[in-house]
């Protein structure tokens, strides 16, 4: 079992940027693609960046291309998120969780491994 644990959420404003990360408990976690998602209060989860194992592979939503990048270090078991130019339609909670087959994958049932998430607001 790998636990997850997402980090680095808050409330900023428009404008602002933040960086999240998504810390596995296990090494195997490196072996393994990760997604980031999001969910909004009444909709429902959406894609938002995968990185491949080997983080030559990344894939982005439409809604933050050009905006935020996705990267990892595999020597800390560690998915970061970098979010610029927020934006309040941006805000969610967001969570992270693994691709067992270690791809880039936009599918939300290729994930594992789903940590609890962390909060994103931004005020316009």
């Amino acid at each position: 079992q790998v636990h997850v644990v997402e980090s680095g959420g808050g409330l900023v404003q428009a404008g602002s940027s933040l960086r999240l990360s998504c810390a596995a408990s296990k090494r195997a976690f490196s072996n393994y693609g990760v997604g980031w998602f999001r969910q909004a209060p009444g909709k429902e989860r959406e894609f938002v960046a995968a990185i491949s194992r080997s983080g030559r592979t990344t894939n982005y939503a439409d809604s933050v291309k050009g905006r935020f990048t996705i990267s990892r270090d595999n020597a800390k078991n560690t998915v970061y998120l970098q979010m610029n130019s927020l934006k309040s339609d941006d805000t969610a909670v967001y969570s992270c969780a693994g691709d067992p087959y270690g791809l880039a994958s936009s599918d939300v049932v290729r994930y594992l491994y789903w940590g609890q998430g962390t909060q994103v607001t931004v005020s316009s």
